[in-house]
């Protein structure tokens, strides 16, 4: 039998605002009570962002609520999580991250098949208004397109029926 990933915590603005170059997976340093929250589905990857100070990844203004039952044991919501990468890997999104004026985003935080939670970490950089708007222009066109096609072939497929 064998487990499938679980998406937790989607950040869905996060294609919007960024063009999106490479995708990591990244694992992340949580307390039991984060784990169980998050599990419930009460996170939040809206506005958060990763940053590398260090030689470390750490993880800013992801929001994980505190669990119902974990009284003393919930941490703060809005804390620095520490991302856990290799050291190379690291390195090399450091010297992207200082050259290019790139941005490191997540992107969704999910249970892999061993049942540890991850992130997907984006290395992105940041899209224009312009290019904002041509990406709404292009997603309305397609659309239109789709459902011209599903009207004119139902009727297409009436008018000219041999056999």
């Amino acid at each position: 039998m064998e487990k499938e990933t679980r998406d937790l915590v989607t950040n869905r603005k996060a294609r919007h605002d960024y063009h999106i170059l490479e995708t990591y997976e990244a694992g992340i340093a949580l307390s039991g009570t984060e784990v169980k929250s998050l599990r419930q589905g009460r996170g939040n990857l809206k506005d958060s962002f990763a940053r590398i100070e260090n030689g470390e990844i750490l993880l800013y203004d992801m929001h994980i609520s505190p669990y119902e039952k974990g009284n003393i044991y919930n941490k703060d919501p809005l804390r620095p999580r520490k991302l856990l990468m290799h050291r190379r890997e690291i390195d090399r999104l450091y010297g992207q991250v200082k050259e290019k004026g790139l941005t490191l985003i997540p992107l969704r935080a999910y249970i892999n098949e061993r049942g540890f939670v991850k992130i997907e970490l984006a290395l992105a950089k940041g899209k224009t208004r312009y290019d904002k708007r041509e990406a709404i222009k292009e997603r309305d066109a397609k659309r239109e397109m789709k459902e011209a096609r599903g009207r004119f072939s139902c009727f297409l497929k009436d008018q000219f029926y041999i056999g």
